[in-house]
């Protein structure tokens, strides 16, 4: 107990990948067992990050572990690990999804499910380990680590095609790390340190086309994770081609990891490269929006309408963070739980549809809401928090980011946000056309159609995977500030650095303070208030 109040952090990261080692050694005769206990395992490692993560007294010392590890061509690896305000809900969300995800698919796989969990626990360690990792070279260790779990997962549990998914899937990424490497090396050596700090140092020192090379190679492999029109159409395949669990933890988690990469560490080492390029950017986001909304609507297959919801919905992120403002990045970290949230349910849904008609054709349902009522209720709510209702989590995200492009100071912010605005109409088109579709359509009378073979509505576990999700999705809506206070400090600081038009210091009469909901309605931008729902 005393080595694990020490190192909880190191606790969190490998217990998985234990249990998932463990879980690989047994027969697969035993699959059943197997699956139980990599979930009770899953479970317990959420409720340990509850504990630690949320349970601590306030204004203690942030959770940190540190010690050397080894050298690399000279250079010194650092075991460094911190959770703080910008990655705290992200870890708490990974563990979160895994144990649910878990229980939702229980019996969406029939073969080697031992198997599977053992590699789904994998592929969470190496997602906290790139959360909370503060060393660049131990980042980029647990982000290429991802990359094996989720590749198995996809290439033999996956649909027909599922061995052309899954090698697209780890050659995109694949190809955008190792530029990334290259620049991570150069950097390291002449910083002589993997620190994030003490790179960002000896970047600032290098002429300013050094400084955007680097960014633009730090930039593509997170653009690729994202991803980032036109970095994206691994994305649709791999969705499409996973199993539901694979899709769940991928629009969940690792999607997430390609923004925090731009927040923890391309934009605060490279902060006047970031500035340079936050147009490019927001041009690329905005494009992201309105080109993932308008491929989602003519889709037929309901996985593939959400997976190009992903690319529509993560523009969003990445066009909150090119605003370079408070209110912004606050927005795109808000919106990045929410993605992971509703996206994840909105997947799972689709899992437990599927597992039922075994047909994800729009086509083939029609008058699901008669046989399904339950079914249809949680589907409606977590289409509408994906649309953005207000009091639903996506609106106040989506709200920010707008908010903070149209207020960035930038010339191009106002057409950019206007522009993006249209996103939200077209998510609304074509995720409720899918819904009068398949819910409230015509019945499809073809006896091997999806809605014939619905005789069942959601049963007990299944309806307490779901009832989690809904209560976060109102949580989110209405009290936001419970989601962005930690991040606000943090945010606020790594902004200043890159001296956008939002933060630098406004010539102006003394005025009583106000939160940026305020200032930006009259204004003066959101630059250095505090975020209030």
């Amino acid at each position: 107990m005393t080595w694990l109040n020490s190192h909880p952090l190191t606790f969190l990261v490998f217990a998985p990948a234990l249990l998932g080692l463990l879980l690989m050694a047994l027969p697969h005769s035993v699959g059943k067992l197997t699956r139980l206990l990599g979930f009770l395992g899953a479970l317990a490692v959420f409720v340990l990050s509850l504990a630690w993560l949320l349970g601590r007294a306030p204004g203690s010392a942030p959770l940190a572990e540190h010690a050397p590890w080894f050298a690399l061509v000279g250079l010194p690896v650092d075991y460094a690990l911190a959770v703080d305000g910008l990655n705290l809900w992200l870890v708490i969300l990974t563990t979160f999804l895994v144990p649910l995800t878990m229980l939702g698919t229980w019996n969406s796989l029939k073969d080697r499910m031992g198997t599977f969990a053992a590699l789904f626990l994998l592929l969470e360690t190496g997602m906290l380990g790139a959360l909370v990792a503060q060393d660049l070279f131990l980042f980029y260790l647990f982000w290429e680590g991802m990359l094996i779990p989720m590749y198995f997962m996809i290439g033999v549990w996956g649909g027909d095609e599922r061995r052309y998914a899954a090698n697209k899937f780890f050659l995109y990424t694949l190809s955008g790390s190792l530029l990334w490497l290259v620049a991570l090396l150069f950097l390291a050596g002449r910083a002589g340190s993997f620190a994030p700090a003490v790179m960002a140092q000896a970047a600032s020192a290098l002429p300013f086309a050094a400084q955007c090379w680097l960014f633009v190679a730090f930039a593509v492999a997170f653009a690729i994770k994202v991803p980032l029109f036109p970095l994206h159409t691994w994305l649709p395949d791999a969705h499409v081609q996973a199993p539901t669990a694979g899709s769940v933890i991928l629009a969940g988690v690792l999607l997430k990891l390609g923004g925090y990469g731009f927040i923890r560490f391309a934009i605060p080492m490279f902060p006047q490269a970031a500035m340079h390029f936050a147009r490019p950017l927001a041009l690329l986001s905005v494009i992201a929006i309105i080109y993932g909304a308008l491929v989602a609507m003519v889709q037929r297959d309901i996985k593939k309408l959400v997976a190009y919801s992903s690319v529509s919905h993560m523009g969003f992120v990445m066009l909150g963070l090119a605003s370079m403002t408070v209110i912004g990045t606050q927005g795109a970290m808000l919106q990045m739980l929410n993605h992971g949230i509703s996206t994840g349910a909105l997947f799972l849904l689709v899992g437990m549809i599927y597992d039922r008609a075994h047909t994800r054709m729009i086509a083939d349902f029609g008058g699901v809401a008669t046989k399904m009522p339950i079914f249809t209720t949680f589907f409606l709510i977590v289409t509408l928090s994906s649309i953005g209702l207000p009091l639903t989590n996506g609106f106040v995200g989506e709200f920010w980011i707008l908010n903070g492009t149209f207020l960035s100071g930038f010339g191009w912010g106002r057409a950019y946000a206007v522009i993006a605005t249209l996103g939200v109409v077209l998510g609304a088109v074509y995720m409720l056309w899918m819904v009068k579709r398949v819910f409230w359509g015509p019945v499809n009378p073809d006896e091997e159609s999806g809605t014939q073979h619905l005789h069942s509505d959601l049963n007990a576990r299944e309806i307490a995977v779901m009832l989690p999700l809904v209560v976060l999705i109102l949580w989110m809506g209405i009290h936001p500030r419970t989601f962005v206070a930690v991040s606000e400090a943090p945010v606020t600081a790594l902004l200043k650095d890159a001296n956008a038009p939002a933060i630098r210091p406004l010539v102006l009469p003394s005025a009583p303070e106000s939160g940026p909901l305020e200032a930006a309605a009259e204004g003066h931008g959101p630059a250095s208030h505090e975020v209030h729902p």
